[in-house]
């Protein structure tokens, strides 16, 4: 995989990965980082901590948060990292589980990129090792020939690797881990070879826990691993936080000319997002249908960067009602019939209501009426 040097400015790709996009605040964190690392941690685990929650050093750097929620689950998911066990991120989708995937492997191994993405076609090359086929037929199969999967590389250098979305891997391919992770040891029978982990190497997987029933995970496998199960955020002020912060960073990567100090849209959308996704308003006093989408934090932070375009691009550069409407209405209306029910259920007994969202439910009217007919 072709990374952009540390050294070089990364002004040409889209999205950096978080060693590069955070180099300076993982080597602050490194300089100012004098307590005990776990063999190859670029990191301790305190810092590595620090580096996901944010905070403030003693020479004043600010470490920006990467993730906003339980300190205690991060500590655990740390803490297991630094044992022989694995380590599986589940919940729903938009719960931030390759993202903190991302920022672990960045600060422990200073490299994200030994990923394997997990689809019902992923075979076990894709995990293990494949074959150079010119090489193996023209030699049969040789150490030249080897073509080894991200996980033999994190193995071979004590680093860890990530599986996204490990139960949608077919079972029997799931099951090729567990020699990996049990033994720390990966055979190559065609080479009457293996290679055997250094100190540092482990695994973090991701799961979507509404995939149950999919491909699910054998007690052997399971056993393997610690799991962390990542909530929705509990507050809406804890959202709206994870939007704006997220909003911010995708707009100045992708510069867009927009006043991002007055996105007052972000709670309005947040609200709407944790109101139909829970089946009841803010207040409690009003019991709403759940649309069939997920309505997830991540849903909320495409919705205000789309609008956040439409506002620099074909606005005043101010993200209005009028720049979240058509987001809102795409993400929650997935099923054409039985969603554009619900939308039109709460914009009237809802939205319609509040005075100061007014122009929110013209808006939404404008772009949406009529959907269910």
């Amino acid at each position: 995989m072709t990374t952009p040097s540390p050294t070089t400015p990364a002004d040409d790709v889209l999205r950096a990965h978080a060693e590069y996009e955070y180099a300076a605040e993982l080597a602050a964190l490194a300089a100012a980082d004098d307590r005990p690392r776990p063999p190859r941690w670029q990191l301790s685990p305190w810092a590595v901590t620090t580096y996901l929650l944010g905070g403030t050093l003693t020479d004043g750097t600010v470490i920006t948060p990467k993730y906003i929620g339980s300190r205690r689950l991060m500590e655990i998911a740390v803490a297991s990292l630094a044992t022989d066990r694995a380590l599986l991120l589940l919940g729903v989708p938009g719960t931030a589980k390759s993202w903190v995937s991302e920022h672990l492997a960045a600060a422990i191994s200073g490299d994200s990129t030994l990923v394997v993405q997990g689809t019902a076609g992923t075979t076990e090359e894709a995990i293990r090792y494949g074959w150079n086929y010119a090489s193996l037929l023209a030699a049969g199969p040789s150490t030249d020939a080897l073509v080894p999967g991200p996980v033999m590389r994190a193995m071979r250098t004590g680093s860890l690797a990530r599986i996204e979305e490990l139960t949608r891997i077919p079972a029997d391919v799931q099951d090729s881990l567990i020699t990996v992770l049990s033994e720390k040891t990966l055979p190559i029978p065609e080479l009457d070879s293996e290679v055997q982990a250094r100190r540092g190497f482990n695994v973090i997987a991701t799961a979507n826990d509404r995939d149950k029933g999919v491909n699910d995970l054998s007690s052997a496998l399971r056993r393997r691993f610690t799991t962390v199960v990542l909530p929705l955020p509990d507050s809406l002020d804890d959202e709206v936080s994870i939007v704006t912060q997220r909003v911010s960073s995708l707009g100045a990567s992708l510069e867009l000319p927009a006043d991002l100090q007055s996105l007052s849209e972000i709670r309005r959308v947040v609200t709407v997002m944790r109101e139909l996704r829970g089946g009841v308003t803010v207040d409690g006093r009003t019991t709403l249908k759940s649309p069939s989408s997920t309505l997830s934090t991540a849903e909320a932070i495409s919705v205000v960067t789309s609008g956040l375009s439409l506002a620099a691009h074909f606005g005043d550069g101010v993200v209005g009602a009028h720049d979240v409407a058509a987001g809102l209405l795409g993400a929650v209306v997935k099923d054409p019939v039985q969603d554009a029910v619900i939308w039109d259920e709460y914009l009237e007994t809802v939205v319609r209501g509040r005075p100061d969202w007014d122009d929110l439910y013209r808006a939404c009217r404008d772009l949406g009426t009529g959907a269910h007919r």
